[in-house]
């Protein structure tokens, strides 16, 4: 503990950067009408370690005594700025009481592992230094009004003196066992009484992060610990949020039960919050792999779709054939470009995909997963009482919202398996988290919208026998305006083919003959890498934002007329989100074939993704079983008498 000359020159020290790097701040702090509102006052420790190192450095390894005095100094500071600025006392500025000094570490040494670690590394080594840890907040509790301190006098001498409550027990409040007065005479007495109007209370919130389960090794369970937020803190982040949290920790004396033994969690206090939501799916992608992604296409000028489909089979390249399947995913992850309607309501760009039947699924779930770079992988029935979406729980006496599979994959892809078998509440509130994108919340008094701008690719088993003359909501337990939702629904249908087996066969064992040579993480040659394959779906969606052709959106626009017309018994639920989905495929396909704008092609290939979503086609009787399904030897020749069947199918709504 510092004397109180130290405490003096650390004050003083401090009020000193503050002036040199903050006079702004304080300014606008000072010319803030609300005397009684908690304010904060940022700075960064990159900085304060260039001014002051020996600051700097005490301050990281004794956060708790040093935090208070860095209050104290800018309430200092403020008395300096004022006292020295006429114009700031005509404006009737006045010195705030309560200015909260928030530490950011980015840029700084702080940022190194050591601390810097993940949550489930927190050891008893970090108990009392300043800490940064980084997670997703998976719990957030509502906001109360907490004791920070009140004031007692002495029976006796009449000395006053503050008592401030500590956390870790509860907030309980310790009264001296004698008086702490510093005169020439020890009084010794121990009977206090209040002081009235003596007591500040602060905002205070519970908060609870998870780390990243993309940083685990496999088999390891994500660690989460509780965070204190308080004053200007409070409210800032929400269930699904990713942060970056620096603080201090501490332990808390676990509740006191009967039979069962108390123990210290630990507990981060915070200081300063950032949200990184933006940062979300960032992937670092050189300036030598871009000239790569350019140069392949180059090679592919006069035969596209053939690079296409080179492309493709780096997909989940252990299964073989399933060319429908693998564009499918493929425009899924890639997603179309987000707008808004005349109106102003947004119109997702993200587009969703379900798969039903028995082989191979799991195993392009398990593959999309590793292309993004932030995912969850589920099932219906969800791991927690959260589930898919969000729920209320109890913790502590405590209402708090827990965020489900869709809010903690917000920015990336949920995939859902056993997608038919999602809890009751979790299917009154999908329909809103897959087409609007948010959750709207009511629960147990807490009211607050989620964000779950989410892709779902979503898996799912037919009840029974699949029967292809019923529709596809009798075959599933999943109801019409659920299955709308899905822009790609793709049956796959195990049924007898000699020729097929034959292929497949012959294929598996001789892959079980030969070892496979995969090509290395820069190569682009015929079957691409994951790591290249991540680099491309990312950079394709951050550079292009494909527009549409007058040609592509006739090409559209007829394609949804005849659908309309035709007497399929998918006629009765071909609707505006149909149009949608057809857009958003179609613009998916163009950045997929690294372009700008959608052309005829990009909106034909987007027709036979569609196609190959129905089980009764209205325009193409050669798509065939989405499971048997192979990449051609010349895909440009195919697709060229493909566009001469559709256009030709088309050409007949204006007749």
């Amino acid at each position: 503990m510092a004397v109180p000359c130290e405490r003096s020159a650390q004050i003083h020290a401090f009020a000193r950067f503050l002036l040199s790097n903050h006079s702004p701040e304080l300014r606008s702090i000072l010319l803030s009408p609300d005397p009684i509102l908690h304010y904060s006052l940022t700075i960064s420790f990159a900085i304060l370690l260039d001014s002051d190192p020996s600051l700097a450095v005490l301050f990281s390894s004794q956060p708790s005594p040093l935090l208070p005095l860095f209050d104290h100094a800018a309430r200092l500071s403020q008395g300096i700025v004022l006292d020295g600025s006429k114009d700031l006392v005509d404006e009737g500025a006045s010195v705030k009481e309560f200015v909260h000094v928030r530490v950011d570490v980015c840029g700084s040494p702080l940022e190194f592992p050591e601390m810097f670690p993940s949550i489930g590394r927190v050891r008893v080594k970090h108990r009392g230094v300043l800490l940064t840890l980084k997670g997703t907040v998976i719990r957030s509790g509502s906001v109360k009004m907490i004791e920070g301190e009140r004031e007692y006098e002495c029976r006796r001498c009449r000395h006053r003196f503050k008592v401030y409550p500590e956390l870790e027990t509860g907030n309980t409040i310790r009264l001296p066992t004698s008086c702490p007065s510093k005169g020439s005479k020890s009084c010794e007495g121990t009977n206090f009484q209040f002081v009235s109007d003596s007591i500040i209370c602060h905002d205070y919130q519970e908060i609870k992060i998870q780390e990243s389960t993309q940083v685990l090794a496999v088999g390891s369970i994500p660690r989460s610990i509780p965070v204190i937020l308080m004053d200007d803190l409070v409210d800032v982040v929400k269930a699904g949020d990713d942060i970056i949290v620096t603080g201090v920790l501490t332990a808390k004396w676990s509740a006191d039960l009967k039979d069962v033994r108390c123990d210290l969690d630990p507990m981060l206090i915070g200081n300063h919050v950032r949200r990184t939501n933006e940062l979300k799916s960032e992937i670092d992608i050189p300036n030598d792999v871009i000239k790569k992604f350019e140069q392949f296409w180059s090679a592919f000028k006069d035969a596209p779709l053939k690079g296409r489909n080179g492309i493709l089979k780096g997909i989940c390249p252990q299964v073989f054939g399933l060319f429908t399947v693998k564009l499918a995913v493929a425009l899924t992850l890639i997603g179309g470009v987000q707008h808004a309607d005349a109106s102003g309501m947004k119109v997702r760009g993200e587009s969703h995909l379900l798969l039903v039947g028995d082989p191979g699924k799991s195993q392009f779930l398990k593959f999309a997963a590793k292309l993004s770079n932030r995912a969850v992988i589920t099932t219906g029935l969800g791991s927690t009482s959260a589930g898919l979406t969000v729920t209320a729980v109890k913790d502590g006496g405590e209402w708090m919202l827990e965020a489900g599979a869709l809010v903690l994959a917000d920015g990336g892809l949920c995939c859902i398996d056993e997608f038919d078998s999602m809890r009751e509440h979790d299917r009154a509130t999908i329909h809103e988290a897959m087409e609007q994108q948010t959750i709207s919340v009511a629960k147990a008094g807490l009211v607050t919208t989620l964000s779950t701008r989410t892709i779902v690719f979503g898996a799912t088993n037919p009840k029974g026998q699949y029967d292809p003359n019923q529709s596809l909501s009798v075959n599933t337990t999943l109801s019409g305006p659920l299955l709308s939702r899905f822009d790609i629904v793709l049956v796959l249908l195990d049924t007898k083919n000699p020729e097929w087996d034959a292929i497949v066969s012959s294929h598996i064992l001789a892959e079980k003959g030969e070892p496979r040579r995969g090509n290395s993480d820069e190569d682009l040659g015929e079957v691409w890498s994951l790591p290249m394959l991540r680099r491309y779906i990312y950079y394709v969606k951050q550079r292009f934002k494909p527009v549409l052709t007058e040609e592509s959106e006739q090409v559209i626009s007829r394609y949804y007329q005849l659908q309309r017309r035709s007497g399929t018994q998918n006629a009765a639920r071909i609707t505006v989100r149909m149009l949608e989905s057809l857009i958003r495929l179609a613009q998916a396909h163009a950045r997929l074939m690294f372009r700008d704008e959608v052309t005829r092609l990009d909106a034909i290939a987007a027709i036979l993704c569609m196609e190959s979503s129905m089980t009764t086609s209205a325009i193409v009787d050669t798509v065939g079983n989405a499971l048997h399904s192979n990449f051609t030897d010349n895909p440009d020749q195919e697709y060229a008498r493909q566009e001469q069947l559709i256009l030709e199918k088309l050409r007949s709504i204006n007749e």
